[in-house]
């Protein structure tokens, strides 16, 4: 099954979190930040939303960091996604 985004929403698939840190400590469950970097998997058509134009300015295979409890998640096929609005995306990461 495929997720086809409406509008201006966009399919992230969030990247793993570090379970090390720089100087290599391993870190416990709890003390894992939340991932706020993802990968786009599908963007919508963009279009006029509630009266404005919107211009999709992301597209597949982008990095992007994400605002902390953005979205909504769904699980299809046993593989987590959240979809979002692309104003949720903070920024491209290159």
């Amino acid at each position: 099954m495929t997720i086809k985004p409406l509008a201006d929403r966009v399919v992230i698939k969030m990247v793993e979190a570090e379970e090390t840190t720089k100087s290599g400590i391993i870190l416990a469950g709890s003390a894992k930040e939340k991932p706020q970097v993802a990968e786009i998997v599908a963007v919508g058509p963009g279009g006029v939303v509630e009266g404005k134009e919107i211009t999709m300015e992301v597209k597949v295979g982008d990095k992007v960091l994400i605002s902390k409890y953005a979205g909504t998640q769904v699980k299809v096929d046993d593989v987590e996604y959240t979809i979002l609005r692309q104003s949720d995306i903070l920024a491209i990461v290159e």
